[in-house]
């Protein structure tokens, strides 16, 4: 009630006061624009030297290529600008908040001083850092005299009236001079003219922060593209990270294969055969009580296969591999706790890889709904959008569902990205819940 009474009076803290300020007359204040201001600034300087080492160190290592030696200074060249490299990443990470990983490291083969040289030659990291540290010269002379001219002239003209009324007559001059020669002279002298030129000012300092905002949007291209790491060197740091969820997987899904057989089949034919046992000792004493003991290993017999059936569907249902994606997520939701409603529009087959993810994805979401959402109705759909497979799995649930909490769902969302697969969990208090997958579309076989 405290905080409703004092603002609907008026007292509100600095930081309410700060944002009811529009965006164009807040920015000349924020920090994030002096702190992309001084990116620009020390930009010029460093690139003169990083430009200066860049281009003497090749042309000395080019030099001498006729000579053994130009092959190690060209080398010493190239590793001094990767160094430069590191320090353009951690300036742009501080002023510019550029979060740009650092990029793969030397393979070298062998040890040693050859081996290393060789390395960095070999390297497209130096190479990049060497294009890097010749084109940003030009590119900082011009983001440095935009930014200084337009924030020079900026808080000049806006502050003119100040100094006006200070220094009247400075150095027997009336006012700012616009123009002059030998038999003309104009000044900025009168109330209009002064009001006129802080409004410029005013203009070019509202202005200033989105150009200087735009020169360093170049330089995040030029640090990202540049001095990151490579499109492969990323695509092969994914692809490592999933294979290890890959085997993760398979590791536990052989566990629990190894656990329900162990607990479950496998227990229950021990017991059968020792029940067998008994009864075949007891046929001649007691026919009866044997005729009794088979019917209930018979009864047993029949539990053992449902367990092995549930457990081979659970591995890879047949209707799957026999009908595809409709009869088998049909079948799946006819075991749901609640009525669902299944559409799948494909126009073909997905490859047997995909449409078995495809499949486990929809029956671990429907397991969910019967476990958690305390839902009256689903539905699920499927279907095609160019190159990839869509799966969207809908209830009127209680909501609240959170890939992001270690889940369930977050192994799902983890095992969908192993493929190059996306989950989607839009799931507020109070629901509804509309979970959406998306999977690559690979080797399309017609239906039949």
């Amino acid at each position: 009630m405290a905080t409703d009474y004092g603002q609907s009076y008026g007292f509100l803290d600095k930081g309410t006061r700060r944002r009811r300020l529009p965006t164009g007359l807040r920015a000349p204040f924020e920090g994030r624009t002096w702190r992309e201001f001084g990116y620009v600034l020390l930009g010029l300087p460093i690139s003169i030297v990083l430009f200066t080492y860049a281009v003497t160190m090749v042309a000395i290592g080019a030099g001498l290529l006729v000579t053994f030696l130009g092959v190690p200074v060209l080398a010493a060249g190239l590793a001094g600008c990767r160094g430069f490299g590191a320090l353009e990443r951690a300036r742009a990470r501080g002023l510019l908040e550029l979060d740009v990983a650092d990029p793969e490291p030397l393979r070298m083969r062998g040890n040693g001083f050859l081996a290393w040289m060789g390395a960095v030659l070999k390297s497209g990291t130096s190479w990049r850092t060497l294009l890097y540290s010749v084109i940003h010269l030009p590119w900082a002379v011009f983001s440095f005299v935009v930014a200084v001219n337009f924030w020079a002239y900026g808080w000049a003209l806006l502050t003119y009236p100040l100094w006006f009324w200070l220094f009247p007559v400075y150095g027997g001059q009336d006012g700012l001079q616009l123009y002059g020669d030998q038999t003309h002279h104009i000044y900025l002298d009168n109330p209009f003219e002064i009001g006129v030129t802080a409004l410029v000012g005013l203009l070019f300092t509202l202005a200033t922060p989105w150009i200087v905002r735009a020169l360093t949007m170049v330089d995040r291209v030029m640090v990202h593209g540049l001095l990151g790491p490579s499109r492969l060197a990323t695509r092969v740091v994914e692809l490592e990270s999933d294979r290890g969820v890959v085997v993760d997987t398979a590791a536990a899904d052989l566990r629990r294969i190894e656990r329900d057989l162990h607990d479950g089949a496998q227990a229950r034919l021990v017991a059968l055969a020792m029940d067998l046992g008994l009864a075949k000792e007891k046929l001649t004493e007691d026919p009866q009580a044997a005729a009794r003991m088979v019917d209930e290993a018979h009864g047993e017999v029949k539990t053992a296969l449902q367990e092995l059936r549930d457990l081979a569907r659970g591995i890879h249902p047949a209707v799957l591999t026999d009908r595809g994606l409709d009869a088998a997520l049909s079948s799946v939701a006819s075991r749901c706790t609640v009525p669902v409603q299944v559409e799948v529009d494909l126009p073909a087959r997905p490859a047997p890889a995909i449409e078995g993810i495809a499949y486990f994805t929809v029956s671990e979401l429907l397991q969910n709904i019967s476990k958690h959402s305390r839902a009256t109705w689903a539905a699920v759909d499927v279907w095609r959008v160019e190159n990839r497979l869509m799966l969207q799995v809908v209830d009127n649930g209680v909501g609240g569902a959170d890939a992001a909490t270690g889940s369930g769902l977050g192994g799902l969302a983890e095992r969908l990205d192993a493929v190059d697969g996306i989950l989607v969990v839009d799931s507020p208090v109070g629901g509804p819940t509309r979970v959406t997958a998306e999977l690559p579309w690979r080797g399309e076989r017609a239906l039949g």
